[in-house]
């Protein structure tokens, strides 16, 4: 059991672990390492360097400070966080881990697909959860957009209202060593999506069109804003929705850095955001001690 589980390695993740350390609980950090922080080419306004320094190696100090205050960090994908006993259940690619906390710091939520017709049908027959969303879909046809295992992992939750559940990989490959076996993959490049009042189809770029009555986008890994909605956490504009002290309007669950509404997205706030939601998260934990 964990007082406190981070997702995301970045500023805000890494800030956050290393206030938490300083007051005696159980961390963990969970992250992949691509990070749009490794992206940055230079960086000239970070506090403390009298010289440009790149993302890449800044990142790297950042995870070495980390690990050199014995900082748990695992590289591994979150899918999906739950409910448990009083408690909350991050479920990864790899494991489970329990916690009474969660910090959410993925940075900037996943992107649309970019597909034709995907804004035309959002809500219309288009979903990005399937926890949400599935049941909307029992026993009809439907598919999941994506490669990753967040794709697998959303097919999989489907399979529990339909067994018509196939994976549109939109040209790329699915992970060879996967955790989810499905029997419908179609691997071709996506054209577009198409019907009426609500989705039909999908049509390939070698003209095939197959019928489906719902759509779920899931590319990429899963971020933040998804986690959120599956959870009942406010969410504007796909960014989570706090207060100054990081609190969503779940209790014991925070969100950091470029995840959360606010103007000023750079590195400084957002270590500034992680730090702050460490002390709300301490302050919760302190009030379930008193009961």
């Amino acid at each position: 059991m964990y007082d406190c589980i981070i997702i995301g390695k970045g500023p805000a993740g890494i800030s956050a672990a290393i206030y938490i350390s300083r007051s005696n609980l159980k961390c963990l950090v969970i992250g992949k390492s691509e990070t749009a922080l490794r992206k940055a080419k230079t960086i000239e306004n970070y506090y403390g360097f009298e010289k440009p320094i790149s993302g890449e190696e800044l990142f790297r100090r950042g995870i070495k400070q980390a690990e050199e205050q014995n900082i748990e960090i695992k590289t591994d994908e979150v899918l999906d966080i739950e409910y448990g006993n009083e408690t909350y259940i991050v479920k990864t690619v790899n494991s489970e881990y329990e916690t009474k906390t969660i910090i959410l710091a993925t940075g900037k939520s996943r992107k649309s697909s970019n597909i034709a017709g995907e804004k035309e049908f959002e809500g219309k027959g288009i979903s990005y959860c399937a926890i949400c969303d599935g049941f909307f879909f029992k026993n009809k046809n439907v598919a999941v957009i994506g490669s990753g295992e967040y794709a697998l992992h959303e097919a999989e939750v489907l399979r529990n209202v339909t067994d018509k559940v196939s994976i549109f990989t939109n040209g790329s490959q699915l992970p060879e060593n996967r955790s989810v076996e499905i029997q419908n993959i179609i691997e071709g490049k996506i054209d577009s999506i198409r019907g009426e009042k609500k989705v039909e189809s999908i049509v390939l770029e070698d003209s095939r069109s197959i019928p489906v009555d719902g759509i779920f986008i899931a590319e990429g890994i899963a971020s933040s804003s998804d986690f959120a909605k599956k959870l009942g956490i406010i969410v504007k504009n796909n960014n989570v929705v706090v207060n100054e002290d990081m609190e969503t309007n779940v209790p014991g669950i925070y969100a950091a850095g470029d995840v959360r509404t606010k103007k000023l997205r750079q590195i400084v706030t957002a270590a500034a955001d992680g730090a702050n939601a460490v002390t709300s998260a301490e302050q919760y934990l302190s009030d379930l001690k008193r009961g």
